[in-house]
């Protein structure tokens, strides 16, 4: 089997994930911040370690400003629902995932906002001149960003688009689900006001985690209200981060898993894995452009891209490429409109969609050769 979904879940996980969630089970199991036991000690330790790797990942230094939530469309909308108020404006653009566009549609209905979406396409991520020229035309509350597209691979120019926002004092969330992992990010020099991530994409954690930055000065209300096993004398929510928005028992498991996966990149070196996707996803393109019938969507040359590779073939829907790569081939890859529907029209594969390789770490170059000859005996028309 090639398993060239990584865009969707990483696949397969580094062992020690999977040992740190037998640790979890067999030898701590209890509720962080619940009790004062020795086995609710580990799994708090458990939690702030994970904190701790995320904010050496992303070059941040409270640990007390990340959050954690089950994916990043949780993150997504804690902040649009958090910060959104009735009336409000929002920047965003076609290359958004349903995890940012379906709550701004809700927000339309419920608090009535207004929605302007910033064009985007296969060959520019966003125009920054009309960036620009939109910020000073309108009052924008809140922009929302796509960091890393999840049909083209592109990646948005944050240097320079949150300096544009801050000037117009326009708050900034970053949607780093497809970034987080696979590309070195900085949050102290990006400095922008949100940063949601999920943990079961390219931070090699299991489904079911993943959360947000939130700037000092930056407050949305929270979307859940709970227990936090702080202040429990109180019937009101702390104010206090990361309790403020962490109410419940958390997925102690998941988190002990995403803590092995943030230390497994530590150990292998972010760039490293970086360089190795590179080197897989650049083989990709090169050979699948040489394949009669085959059209590539993908940013400009020396635009920065992560390893997400999207393509259609003359005569075939995605579907059946799939299918046949599947059956086939055992090959596995992700079809149709990726939950983002719009990206699709921009680049004109709506309503079909296209098939999209993302290779992870864990592929190696034969099987990439193996994936290039059996895309190229699809597109011939003969059987596998």
């Amino acid at each position: 089997m090639i398993y060239l979904d990584n865009a969707a879940t990483s696949y397969p996980k580094p062992k020690t994930v999977l040992v740190a969630l037998q640790d979890y089970i067999e030898n701590v199991g209890a509720s962080p911040g619940r009790s004062g036991h020795q086995l609710a000690t580990s799994a708090g330790r458990i939690l702030y370690q994970a904190r701790k790797a995320l904010t050496r990942l992303f070059q941040l230094s409270d640990p007390g400003r990340i959050i954690f939530t089950e994916n990043a469309t949780a993150a997504l909308n804690l902040a649009l629902f958090g910060l959104m108020r009735p009336g409000d404006r929002v920047l965003t653009s076609t290359l958004e995932h349903n995890a940012v566009m379906r709550p701004l549609r809700r927000l339309e209905k419920l608090r009535n906002i207004t929605v302007d979406i910033l064009p985007g396409t296969a060959t520019s991520h966003y125009d920054l001149n009309l960036l620009e020229q939109w910020c000073d035309q309108k009052k924008y509350r809140l922009a929302v960003i796509n960091h890393g597209s999840n049909i083209i691979g592109s990646l948005a120019p944050l240097q320079a688009m949150l300096p544009i926002l801050k000037e117009h004092n326009i708050i900034s969330v970053i949607d780093g689900a497809q970034s987080a992992g696979a590309h070195p990010i900085n949050l102290s020099t990006l400095d922008p006001d949100i940063f949601c991530f999920t943990g079961h994409k390219s931070l090699y954690g299991p489904p079911g985690t993943g959360g947000l930055y939130i700037k000092e000065g930056i407050e949305p209300e929270p979307l859940i209200y709970g227990g936090t096993g702080s202040r429990s004398e109180t019937e009101y929510q702390p104010e206090f981060m990361p309790d403020k928005y962490e109410s419940g028992t958390p997925n102690t498991l998941g988190l002990a898993g995403l803590k092995a996966g943030l230390e497994f990149i530590e150990g292998t070196g972010i760039r490293n894995i970086i360089e190795h996707e590179k080197g897989l996803a650049d083989k990709l393109r090169r050979n699948l452009k040489n394949i009669p019938g085959i059209t590539l969507y993908e940013p400009r040359p020396d635009d920065e891209r992560l390893p997400v590779i999207s393509f259609t073939i003359a005569g075939l829907s995605p579907s059946e490429i799939g299918y046949r790569l599947d059956r086939e081939f055992a090959i596995m890859t992700r079809i149709g409109l990726h939950c983002a529907p719009r990206a699709h029209q921009s680049i004109d594969t709506f309503p079909q969609g296209t098939v999209r390789l993302a290779p992870g770490y864990f592929n190696n170059a034969e099987e990439i050769e193996r994936t290039i000859k059996a895309i190229s005996i699809i597109a011939g028309g003969h059987h596998g």
